[in-house]
């Protein structure tokens, strides 16, 4: 059957053949590629499914996908999956409970995590994401997650804070009287 097809490229061809091997930022165009650049070089199509670790069948597929729209034809088609189950009410609702407090919302806690937000949202609409399929949403929309800082500003003295600070400017200010000893990096000292 390989005997009766050619698959004899054009200079033209091999060129764009080469060219999608090096240069294509597609892994599968390149694979494939590298497919038809061996069947113009008198390889089989069983010989060359052998070597790309594929099926016969689909070196067939590809080398008429290609004799069909080129390099092109080489690229993975998109597919049509499943409609998500984020629809714009939901990410709606999302971005408005993101611009929220937890504790206005009558929660026991003060910071989102991915999954409480995920499981506050799934009471709220009834839509229950993975928490994968959540942080893949959260990340598409823009938001990242960053570590939360814990200050405990609010529980200091003012006054004694504004009194240390000028102690510590002066004692910046003022040189010692006395050189400082040579400093020691380490623990263990040797005796004299």
């Amino acid at each position: 059957m390989s005997r009766r097809v050619n698959f004899h490229l054009t200079d033209e061809q091999l060129a764009e053949i080469e060219q999608a091997i090096n240069g294509s930022p597609y892994p599968e165009v390149r694979q494939r590629a590298i497919a038809m650049r061996l069947l113009h070089m008198g390889q089989s199509p069983e010989q060359v499914a052998e070597i790309v670790m594929v099926g016969p069948s689909t070196v067939w597929t590809w080398h008429r996908r290609y004799r069909a729209e080129g390099v092109a034809g080489l690229r993975d088609k998109s597919r049509s999956g499943r409609p998500s189950k984020a629809d714009e009410a939901y990410i709606e609702r999302l971005h408005a409970v993101m611009e929220t407090d937890p504790r206005q919302l009558g929660l026991p806690f003060n910071i989102w995590t991915i999954n409480r937000l995920r499981l506050y949202l799934a009471e709220q609409t009834n839509i229950l994401l993975s928490f994968s399929r959540f942080r893949a949403l959260l990340s598409r929309l823009g938001y990242r997650w960053k570590e939360p800082k814990h200050a405990l500003d609010h529980l200091q003295d003012k006054p004694a804070q504004a009194t240390i600070g000028e102690v510590l400017d002066w004692l910046k200010k003022t040189s010692p009287s006395t050189p400082s000893p040579k400093p020691s990096y380490s623990l263990w000292t040797r005796r004299p």
